[in-house]
Parts: structure tokens; sequence; C-alpha cells
């Protein structure tokens, strides 16, 4: 199949990938174990939304409904990084993504070629935020720590909550979602999903620091060589990141390393930059409700710049308050 990549100033073509689909199967039925568990998660989705509110998240359609007898929709997400370069100012070269009306089980990706001049990286997912986007029994069969943060990240993407630029938003909704689904469980009074809530908060920290450690670096590395010993170079330094390298070898399972290399730094740049950063702040004494409401003061032009300043501030703000 032939896509085609609009970028700010030019039209990419390019053979993007193949899809395995059997002859317009439909999907195999639920059984009664699955369907008990999309009750579950039906529930569960109501009641994270109603605690979002707390927090001054205003809840929004998305996974509001579940994929019991009704369609599923997924998307595919593409991330396109010119050759040597880095999202590191402003966001990433292209960015794009295909609907299907289908849960993404249905449609297995077989392959994405490369795309001469460009580094590329895909996912697919069934969890987006818009209200086309339905529970599945793979998103009820998740562990529940993964189930509230997602609620809770999406309905953050609610323009309500924030309008920011793509690449500013993620990095902000991304350490909140794990921060309020954190909160859940406390007020829930879940000793043990609060344990595992909070191991994925060390860890997004543990990321965020690494991921910008090896960002860093990696500009460095490109400047000094031509790009595809730097790719091989900069790979070889994952080792050195073994936070991030977990994530990065687990997010790109079938898909070629050299190729993908600045799409995915840059594309997770934009998820985990600032979330070291929100995590100290939320250390402070500060309430989360009133850490939201600080953030979605955010400039709806917010750049990295704006957005380290804006930080910066808060820090010095609530540092004050312990003096």
């Amino acid at each position: 199949m032939n896509c085609l990549f609009r970028g700010r100033h030019a039209w990419f073509a390019a053979s993007v990938f193949l899809l395995s689909l059997s002859a317009c199967a439909l999907a195999e039925r639920p059984g009664s174990q699955s369907e008990q568990r999309l009750r579950e998660t039906a529930s569960l989705i109501e009641e994270v939304k109603a605690f979002g509110k707390t927090l001054g998240i205003e809840p929004t359609d998305a996974l509001s409904r579940t994929s019991a007898g009704d369609r599923a929709l997924s998307m595919l997400w593409f991330w396109l990084q010119k050759a040597g370069t880095l999202a590191v100012s402003v966001s990433i070269d292209i960015r794009t993504a295909v609907g299907f009306d289908a849960a993404k089980e249905q449609l297995p990706l077989e392959q994405v070629y490369r795309v001469d001049g460009y580094s590329v990286y895909y996912r697919q997912g069934n969890e987006y935020a818009d209200s086309r986007s339905a529970a599945t029994p793979s998103f009820a069969a998740q562990g529940i720590v993964r189930r509230v943060n997602v609620i809770l990240h999406e309905d953050l993407h609610g323009d309500a909550n924030f309008a920011l630029p793509w690449d500013i938003e993620e990095a902000v909704v991304t350490p909140l979602g794990s921060l309020a689904a954190l909160e859940y469980f406390k007020r829930k009074d879940d000793v043990e999903n609060l344990q595992r809530a909070q191991a994925a908060v060390n860890e997004g920290r543990q990321i965020s620091r690494q991921l910008r450690e090896l960002v860093r670096e990696a500009e460095k590395i490109f400047r000094d060589i031509s790009i595809d010993e730097a790719k091989q170079k900069i790979l070889g330094r994952l080792s050195g990141y073994p936070a991030y390298q977990s994530m990065f070898q687990r997010q790109i399972a079938g898909q070629h390393p050299p190729t993908v290399l600045e799409a995915k730094l840059s594309h997770d740049l934009a998820y985990f930059r600032y979330f070291d950063a929100i995590a100290a702040l939320a250390e402070k004494p500060v309430a989360l409700k009133a850490l939201i409401a600080e953030l979605k003061k955010l400039p709806r032009d917010s750049t990295p710049d704006i957005t380290d300043k804006f930080l910066q501030s808060l820090d010095a703000k609530y540092s004050a308050t312990t003096n």
C-alpha cells in the first residue's frame, strides 16, 4: 500500500506497510471470561473518570464505551524524523496516523519499509483521546495500574484540560496520568497496586533522566561522524541507559533499530521530556489537584523553551514554601 505523508513543506510518498488479514474474517466471539472483564472494566472506567474530576480532570468520551456488541476502532501512528537529526527544540518533523474500523489485534502489521532520508517509528493502539476509542478485551485484560493510567491520560488530553502543541501536551499529560493513577490507589487504600503505581512513576522518572542524557549525547555524535556510523554508535551506547533501553527495545519489537532510531528518540522525548521535573514538583508541598491547575496555565503556544521556564518558575514557587 502506498501512503502520502505530509511534512511542513512538501508531500512525501512512500511504501509504508502491509497488513495481514484473514479474508475479512470476523473477530472471534469473546468468551464469558472476556465479557466479564469488559463489564468490570466498564465499571472501572466510570469510577476512574469520576475520580479524575476530583483532581480537576474533566472527563471525555474516550474509552467511555466497550467493544462488546459494538465495533472497535484502532489507530496506526507514524512518526518520521529527518535522518541524523533529533526533535529537541521543535516538534518531530512528520507525524500522521491511519484509522481502522477494527481492533489492532485484527490488523497485525508485517513491515514498514524504509523512507529515504527519514527515520520511521510506528505504533498501533486501541486507546486514544477520541470518543471513537472503545475499551477492548485486550485492554480489559491488562493490569489495573495501566488501565487506570490510560483512562486518566486520555481524559487529560481533552481540550477542557489541555490544548497545547502535541509534543508539549504529551510531555505534560504523561507524568500527570501516572501521578493521578498513584493518587487513585492512595485513595482506594490499595497497598499492592499503590506500590505498582509508585514503581511505574519511579521508572518513568528514570527513563526521563536517561533519555534526556542520551539525547544530549546523540546530538553530539550526529555532529561528529557520518549518519550511519552515528546510528551504530548511539545504539551501542543504549546499554549505559538501562531503564530507557528496556522500554526502547520492548516498544520497537519487529522494527529495525537503525531505521527507527531518530524517530523513536524524538517520539520518546515528546512523552518523557518533563516526566522527572513534573514528578519532582508533585513531591513538593502542593496537592496534585493544585499542580494540575497550575500546569493548565501553560500558554497554548508553548515551546520547549517556554515550558522549561514555566516549570522552573513553579519549582522556585513551591521550593520557597518549604524554606
